[in-house]
């Protein structure tokens, strides 16, 4: 690598994947929120905000989903840390032809928790469309990402999603 490539934190020196040592970084307060979407027909937007969607209440099904998630990201994610996900809130509001997800997840820990948030509005989107696929083949999740997060050696960061 040259000195004005950006190195990948999870690669050693000779590119092999491994686990980032964090034992001696001291825990801090860290926060990440994001936010995704999931487009759904105006059949299934209008049943949304009339409950009558046939599997039931798909809101709270996903905020349930998400929150779980982000307990479970290195389960699923081979080389993210174990860390107290202390706080986690999925937020969805019923926008003109999608649901907006936004998830809020909080450790006071040695490494961040964006993957936990990611993981959060994914499997928030996904239980989404789980529960209107029946009706609804076209629903698709779409603009996932991370819109800020705090602490760490980093500090402070925030966007817009595109």
């Amino acid at each position: 690598m040259s000195d004005t490539t950006p190195r990948l934190t999870h690669l050693d020196n000779q590119g092999h994947a491994y686990m980032v040592d964090v034992t001696a970084k001291e825990p801090t307060v860290r926060t990440a929120v994001a936010c995704g979407e999931v487009a759904c027909s105006p059949a299934i937007m209008t049943a949304l905000r009339e409950g009558t969607v046939p599997k039931g209440d798909v809101l709270a099904v996903a905020r349930i989903a998400g929150i779980s998630a982000a307990k479970r990201v290195p389960d699923l994610l081979p080389l993210a840390h174990t860390i107290g996900v202390h706080g986690c809130e999925v937020d969805l509001a019923l926008e003109h032809d999608h649901v907006a997800i936004k998830a809020t997840v909080r450790t006071a820990d040695r490494t961040g928790v964006e993957m936990e948030a990611l993981t959060a509005v994914s499997v928030a989107a996904l239980a989404i469309i789980d529960m209107v696929k029946g009706v609804d083949r076209s629903a698709v999740i779409r603009r996932c990402g991370i819109v800020a997060k705090s602490g760490g050696r980093s500090g402070d960061w925030s966007r817009d999603l595109p």
